[in-house]
């Protein structure tokens, strides 16, 4: 078993960028990195995942892989939408083009070529939920954004272990939380979809105007780019 995990960073979006991804293979580990200038948060994300999968191809790593990821926009486009995206001529099904489709058809070669030979397994995990294979890949990857200098580890499981303090599946301790206070929190946006059409409003008075008094609408209130993003991809290939 190949144990795989991936996370991306962006400061802006888009702006300067990281990802880091980190490899259990036989007992050994072996961390990966890589930044660049102008990018997403979503690109760096598929950038991480394509990079690793390179590596395990390249090295002609045997096993069935088990890839760990917080991006529900990955999620989705590894799991469905990028065969779909692939039948219609790498359109949306709004006809839209999509978004980083370089690093989509990259993906899907490299997913058909390993799955010929292995299980290729998708895993979503909760980001920032203490996990400690996912906390250091989030770290590596908001380093590698911020232009700091990164020591990327490779060697022996153990070794790992004992550098980091804890086993790689388990939790880090991690602050009580509170209740959530999204419903009173600033909206980046409200994304809408009525008569089969996707609207972005910036106030709550705009989508109201739209959506009120209408049967069959769906609305939300996101409060970041990253998730008007993933919602409104999402709304477009359902």
């Amino acid at each position: 078993m190949i144990t795989i995990f991936t996370d991306g960073s962006s400061r802006g979006n888009p702006g300067k960028g990281g990802w880091g991804a980190l490899l259990i293979i036989d007992q050994k580990v072996v961390e990966l990195g890589g930044r660049e200038e102008k990018t997403t948060n979503n690109r760096m994300e598929l950038t991480a995942i394509k990079e690793v999968l390179m590596y395990v191809e390249v090295r002609k790593a045997e096993g069935d892989i088990e890839l760990h990821t917080d991006s529900t926009y990955a999620l989705n486009g590894l799991i469905g939408w990028m065969y779909a995206w692939e039948k219609n001529g790498w359109k949306t099904k709004t006809n839209d083009e999509v978004l980083n489709q370089d690093i989509w058809r990259e993906l899907l070669g490299l997913m058909f070529r390993l799955k010929q030979t292995r299980r290729v397994d998708i895993v979503k995990v909760e980001g920032h939920a203490g996990v400690v294979a996912n906390e250091r890949v989030d770290g590596i990857a908001t380093a590698f954004a911020d232009n700091e200098r990164v020591l990327l580890f490779t060697g022996s499981l153990d070794a790992y272990k004992k550098l980091i303090g804890a086993d790689i599946f388990s939790l880090v301790p991690t602050a009580p939380k509170t209740k959530s206070k999204s419903s009173s929190a600033k909206a980046y946006s409200y994304v809408s979809l009525v008569d089969g059409k996707i609207h972005t409003d910036k106030t709550w008075a705009e989508c109201e105007k739209r959506v009120k008094g209408k049967k069959g609408v769906k609305y939300k209130k996101v409060f970041t780019k990253d998730q008007e993003e993933e919602l409104v991809l999402q709304l477009k290939n359902k």
